[in-house]
This record gives C-alpha cells, structure tokens and sequence, in this order.
C-alpha cells in the first residue's frame, strides 16, 4: 500500500520542484563522468538478508558502469574517509557518483565565505592546535584531568573559530577528521580520536585542502557536480562588524551568481526558516529550490500536519529532516514511512533527508540518532539497504546526503533513480 505513494511523488515531482527534473535533463553529460563505486556498496548488498530487493540488487552487480545521480548527495563531500570540507573529500564525493556536492558555509574574520561544517569547529577538524594560530582560539586547549585512581573529572576542552582568522590564515590550515580525545593530556592526543569506523589514511599533511566557498563552486563546476551550500549559524552574535544575515545570506547567492552557476544547479539550505524565507522573497529563482532543515532530535520533536502545510503556504517546497523522521518499523521489523513523512508529502513538499552512512557498524544496535524510529528494525550491515529503498520507494524522498555517496549512487543506479 504505501509503494502507491511513489506515484504520487513522481508525479507531484515536476509540479513542485520542476528545476529539479529540469537541471537533470540540462546536465546529462555530468552523469556520463567516470564513477568509481568501489567494493562497499557490493559488501551490503551481499551482506542482506534473502528478500526480492537483495536479488534485484544482486542483478545490479554485474554492471560493468554506473552513472552520477542527483539522487546521491555528497554530505560534506565524502566525509567516511576523507577529512570533511576538502578539496579531496569533495573530489571523492563526485569519483563515487555524488550528482550534488555539499559546501556548508560560515564566514571568516574579513567575512570571507568559507568551507566548514561550523563556524566554531576548527579544533576538531583542522591542525590549528598544532599550529601558531591556536593563540588566537577563543577557548585555548585545556587538558583533561584526572582523579588519583585515574577516572576522568573534567574533559579536555577547545574552540576555535574561522571569525577569529582572516582568509589567508585560514588557508594556511589543513582538514582532518571531524574528532577529538576527551581523556588528552595533550595537543597531539585531542587531535586524535578518530571513530575506528573511519580512517586517518587520507588525512596527511598532503591532503585536507581546506577551501573558500568560491574555490568550492568552481571545483564543482570541473567536476560536473551541482551543488548544495548550507548557511551555518554564525557562534558570534549577528550583526557581525556590521555584517548582518540578510548580508550573510544573500553574499552566498551572490557567489553563485557571479561564478555563471544557474539557480537550478544549486539547492541552498539552512536551519533558519528565515534564511529560506530571505531566498524565496528576495532571489526566487535560487529559493524556488532553498531547503528547510529540521533540526529535530526526537520525533517529538517534528512538526506537524498543520506546520508543514503552513511551510508549503509560505513558498517553502523541500524539507530535509534526519533519517529517523521518515521512517517506523511495525512488529515484524518492515520498514514505514512515518506520520511526519505521510504529512510532508500531503502537503506538497518534496523531502531531501540526512545522513547515511554515518552511524558506524549497524550489526552491533544501538545505532543512534539516525536510527532511532525504527532501530529495532536494523539487524546488519546489509540493511542500509532496505533503509535506502524504504525512503526511495515508500516515502518517495528525492535525495539523500551520505558520508559515503557510493552506496547510494549504486543503489540509484539500479533502480532507475536520476
């Protein structure tokens, strides 16, 4: 029964997002590029459990080619195993067949448009503790400490902030893995503590090429991927040396306009109604694809039928909620759309959602945030698939970030999916 859905969604596709379908068909060539999908995506398939969609995947893997999809998005680029907001990761989003690539985007102290997860997260995903410029971090580092017989009392703790350094300091900088020890006693060891899901392997002293959001729109162009900036909340209060968020929000757009990108090719998002609100009234052709992110951590916490309506009401026409608010499980461990994704698509909206391939080892349960609607459903590795085809198929979403756009680009692939 809620397979029907999917035709509604098709067909409701091209009436509320037509630029999607649009930047498809204007952008064939991008999807003819070379992907690379690797052994991952060939692991989870073999890894599920017998079923009609582990057969129908399996008669997948003979492939000798997969193309780019739209409906693969590179969620900080490739950030599994590459160092998050760098060129590498970036580049590795798009090798894998990411059609959309990420640029999450905060500002520096000249209020230069940069690429970070956060505008205060530089202790956690670049060298700057190891570097000079760790003097000018707002929260210098400070070492855990410990009780006689060794138990933790206070952890170690730093913050450091793109607004505290100009452009060309910032570049100075390189990425590594979004992590930090909070049992170091010193620098080296905070710098560590790299989930054991993830790799240190490709976060050298070579690599983690931090970027401007400017370098990030041209790299994208090279690469034949569109693109997805996010505005980030500022850590300082707004206006910021006179520069405001409206000023924020609109020097962003306007990168993208002076860099020739078409409006279709960009699908700007933010946390902040009133930033999608900003684009819809003032830059309609980019607002027409701004995305509403929902910033909910439990399903308590998810709009209603009313609220969504009044989103479609105000000019909003995608929201992107996390994973765990499209889905449920019943008894029997089958995966449903939930009541916020039923609601969503009664009222018109189009529905991008966040993040796969983030939760470590799934075999192991207890799998978190992402999973916590329906983890009682998730048995095995194999069953980010089922995951993949439930929000697809059943719930009709028309895209999905991934820390490793691999396993989404195949799955696209195999189902037809642009």
């Amino acid at each position: 029964m809620h397979r029907n859905l999917l035709t509604l969604v098709l067909a409701s596709a091209a009436a509320f997002c037509p630029s999607l379908a649009q930047a498809d068909r204007d952008d064939d060539r991008s999807r003819q590029a070379s992907v690379q999908l690797g052994p991952r995506p060939f692991f989870l398939v073999n890894d599920m459990a017998d079923s009609p969609l582990k057969q129908r995947l399996l008669a997948c893997t003979g492939n000798e080619s997969f193309q780019r999809t739209a409906f693969s998005i590179g969620h900080r680029g490739a950030s599994l195993q590459f160092p998050e907001h760098t060129r590498q990761s970036y580049e590795a989003a798009a090798r894998t067949g990411a059609g959309i690539v990420e640029c999450d985007v905060t500002f520096t102290k000249d209020k230069e448009l940069v690429c970070r997860h956060a505008q205060n997260d530089l202790h956690t995903t670049t060298n700057i503790l190891a570097t000079p410029l760790a003097q000018k971090c707002i929260k210098p580092f400070t070492p855990a400490t410990f009780s006689a017989n060794g138990a933790l009392l206070t952890p170690a703790t730093a913050e450091c902030r793109t607004s505290e350094l100009t452009l060309a300091e910032f570049k100075t900088l390189r990425g590594k893995m979004d992590a930090s020890d909070p049992r170091a006693r010193t620098v080296a060891e905070y710098m560590g503590g790299t989930a054991n899901f993830r790799t240190d392997l490709y976060a050298g002293p070579s690599s983690g090429t931090l970027m401007t959001h400017r370098e990030s729109i041209d790299l994208f162009k090279k690469l034949g991927v569109k693109m997805t900036p996010e505005l980030k909340s500022a850590s300082v209060p707004m206006p910021f040396d006179g520069f405001t968020q409206q000023a924020y929000a609109q020097k962003m757009i306007d990168e993208y306009k002076q860099a020739g990108v078409p409006a279709r090719h960009v699908w700007p998002q933010s946390f902040d109604k009133n930033d999608v609100l900003y684009w819809i009234q003032n830059e309609p052709a980019f607002g027409r694809q701004a995305v509403y992110l929902d910033d909910a951590n439990t399903v308590a916490d998810l709009p209603g039928a009313a609220e969504l309506a009044a989103y479609r009401a105000q000019g909003i026409r995608i929201v992107a909620p996390p994973i765990f608010a499209l889905l449920t499980a019943d008894a029997n461990g089958n995966l449903l759309p939930s009541q916020y994704a039923i609601d969503a698509r009664r009222a018109g909206l189009d529905i991008i959602t966040w993040s796969l391939e983030r939760s470590g080892v799934l075999a192991d349960g207890n799998n978190g945030f992402y999973y916590q609607s329906f983890d009682r459903a998730i048995q095995r590795e194999g069953d980010i698939m089922r995951v993949l085809d439930a929000l697809a198929q059943d719930v009709g979403i028309i895209g999905i970030f991934s820390d490793w756009p691999a396993t989404v680009t195949f799955y696209a692939n195999c189902m037809g999916l642009k």
